[in-house]
């Protein structure tokens, strides 16, 4: 006799119904979905993002080499000795790349907005430190007439999933070009003065952790900082799903 535990749940039969029905493929890699009901992304993709692991700078969370060539009271990489930023710790879930990517693009340019809240379960996992002891989540924004076009703010959408009040201090005034078809030196130019506190953005004393989809230079995360910091913020932190790692 068959116990309870051997018969299919109702979210399996789902599950078998859909996929035969409907077939539905994968957001990331394009096979189809044997969970279908689990979201638009299989296990297998998620299983197989890039973690960032130790030994990481202290700052931006970049990889560093090794902890025997690192002081233990300086633990930062190259980039952020030489230049430095106002963005006092930066964690992501893993490296711009390979299924993280795809599942990024699937979120931002595809509307797949149900990954927001899988992607915000993992950054809090990965940064539960820059998370600790913060007084609120600040959105990356967009500016309007692209929020306008794409319909939502995927930083915003990922934001509202983490473990920490939301305040939409910030607002974009100025329309960029998309870093992305940027050279890194002009980047930083791109974002100048692009950010301003919104009337009821009070931050000041405030720990605040910047939120977005990804960081590349760092250009963005460091220009909304700046605007925090000048606001009275005691402390900017950030968390982004995915960082292009520096080699």
């Amino acid at each position: 006799m068959l116990s309870a535990s051997k018969f299919p749940t109702i979210r399996e039969i789902a599950d078998g119904l859909i996929a035969v029905l409907l077939a539905p493929a994968c957001a990331a890699c394009d096979r189809p979905l044997d969970r279908p009901t689990h979201g638009p992304v299989c296990q297998p993709c998620w299983n197989s993002i890039l973690p960032i692991t130790p030994p990481t700078c202290d700052t931006c969370g970049d990889p560093l080499p090794s902890w025997r060539v690192i002081s233990l009271e300086h633990r930062l990489c190259p980039h952020c000795r030489r230049r430095g930023t106002r963005v006092t710790r930066a964690r992501a879930i893993g490296e711009y790349s390979g299924s993280l990517r795809s599942i990024v693009h699937a979120l931002k340019y595809d509307g797949r907005r149900s990954l927001a809240k899988q992607l915000a379960a993992r950054i809090a996992a990965h940064g539960a430190d820059v998370l600790d002891g913060a007084h609120c989540v600040v959105p990356v924004p967009l500016h309007r007439s692209r929020q306008r076009a794409r319909g939502f703010n995927q930083a915003a959408e990922i934001a509202r999933h983490l473990p920490v009040p939301v305040h939409d201090a910030l607002e974009r005034v100025r329309a960029t070009q998309s870093q992305t078809d940027l050279a890194a030196a002009r980047r930083h130019a791109n974002v100048r003065n692009a950010f301003a506190l919104r009337r009821r953005g009070n931050v000041r004393g405030r720990i605040v952790v910047l939120v977005d989809d990804v960081s590349t230079t760092g250009a963005t995360l460091d220009a909304c900082a700046g605007v925090l910091l000048d606001a009275g913020a005691r402390e900017v932190r950030a968390l982004t799903a995915a960082r292009a790692v520096l080699r």
